[in-house]
């Protein structure tokens, strides 16, 4: 992932694109909250927002909705816990819902860029429907490989280390 921070920080198209949203205090605050138990909120919505703006840019899609809406997908401040007491259903169905309403009090939310944030989680929960746009389904696809990436990698290195102290040789490749 550290990685990709290096490409989107350079590249000056997609920081036009998001400079107003990394602007905003509010979003910003994501940067405080643990994700994926190895890295931030804000970290991962970048992440999933550059390769989404990349994939969709390859294929001639809307990649600007794309990179907006992926960066504004996971924009909820409250944990898995705060979401049940507040009897919006599972983490799942609810923060998309969050997200959105976050987004809109921050920027002007097109179609594309409801679809995504709404539809993100299409592929863990049926409740906030189908993707109605190739751009959804991009974010879809991306936040889950990013998501596994996320845990994956910080946990594979923990393997090697361990297994290392062990005298254990192992190949990840």
């Amino acid at each position: 992932m550290e990685f990709v921070r290096k490409i989107w920080e350079n590249d000056p198209e997609y920081m036009t694109i998001i400079k107003d949203l990394l602007n905003n205090e509010k979003l910003l605050e994501l940067e405080e909250i643990t994700h994926h138990h190895y890295t931030t909120r804000l970290s991962h919505s970048l992440f999933v927002s550059y390769v989404s703006y990349k994939l969709a840019k390859s294929r001639g899609l809307d990649y600007i909705s794309t990179a907006r809406a992926g960066l504004l997908h996971d924009f909820f401040l409250e944990g898995r816990h705060e979401i049940l007491e507040m009897g919006l259903g599972s983490h799942n169905s609810a923060h998309p819902k969050i997200a959105l309403k976050n987004a809109q009090e921050i920027t002007e939310i097109n179609e594309v860029e409801k679809d995504i944030i709404l539809k993100h989680m299409f592929l863990c929960t049926l409740k906030g429907g189908v993707p109605r746009f190739k751009e959804s389904f991009i974010v879809t696809l991306v936040d889950k490989y990013c998501a596994i990436s996320e845990v994956s990698t910080p946990t594979r290195e923990w393997f090697k280390e361990f297994y290392a102290r062990l005298q254990i040789k192992v190949s990840y490749n």
